[in-house]
């Protein structure tokens, strides 16, 4: 069976980066599962799976804005250092997780300026970098009920992420990111 929309695929996974880092993976003997055109993975890597089948192999190539999108300046901000922990050193490349208008947020460390603002990144990590995934698909099938029900379920909480207001008669209330409209 091919891999088309709606089906459940389990899939074991390396990725890494342009310079070979590998920055994550499946656990072994724990594929990533997911329903192919529910948008659970990033759109390029889905994208190159369609038509392949359980036993095969690829290594598949994500450009940027297919993935995480390009760097956004505008994402970079000035926070008081009095937000930060104050038993933490608060170095250039520490990581701190925060919560943000949809869902947790991660923010990177670039800059500490004059010992009282630290500029801070909330791009995604891996925005404008091209992505290097290993993949084996290990199985292709029709989906649980219990398995559609999950799907469904996470691409409500994303469009509601994305300003989308589906199921609203009114659609003038969908967001930039509703596909409803």
């Amino acid at each position: 069976m091919k891999i088309t929309d709606k089906l459940y695929v389990a899939m074991d996974y390396k990725l890494s980066l342009d310079s070979g880092e590998e920055v994550d993976s499946s656990p072994p003997g724990e594929p990533l599962g997911f329903i192919a055109g529910a948008s659970q993975i990033i759109p390029g890597l889905e994208r190159e799976l369609m038509g392949m089948s359980a036993g095969e192999s690829s290594r598949v190539t994500v450009e940027p804005e297919d993935a995480y999108g390009p760097v956004i300046k505008d994402m970079f901000q000035e926070i008081p250092r009095g937000q930060f922990p104050d038993d933490v050193k608060v170095e250039p490349g520490m990581t701190f997780h925060a919560q943000g208008p949809h869902g947790q947020v991660v923010l990177t460390v670039t800059e500490l300026k004059d010992n009282d603002v630290v500029i801070v990144d909330l791009n995604h990590p891996l925005a404008g970098q091209q992505l290097f995934f290993d993949v084996n698909i290990v199985e292709v099938r029709e989906p649980s009920a219990e398995e559609l029900l999950k799907a469904q379920s996470v691409q409500q909480q994303q469009q509601e992420a994305d300003g989308c207001n589906c199921g609203s008669t009114d659609q003038s209330e969908c967001g930039p990111g509703c596909s409803c409209g």
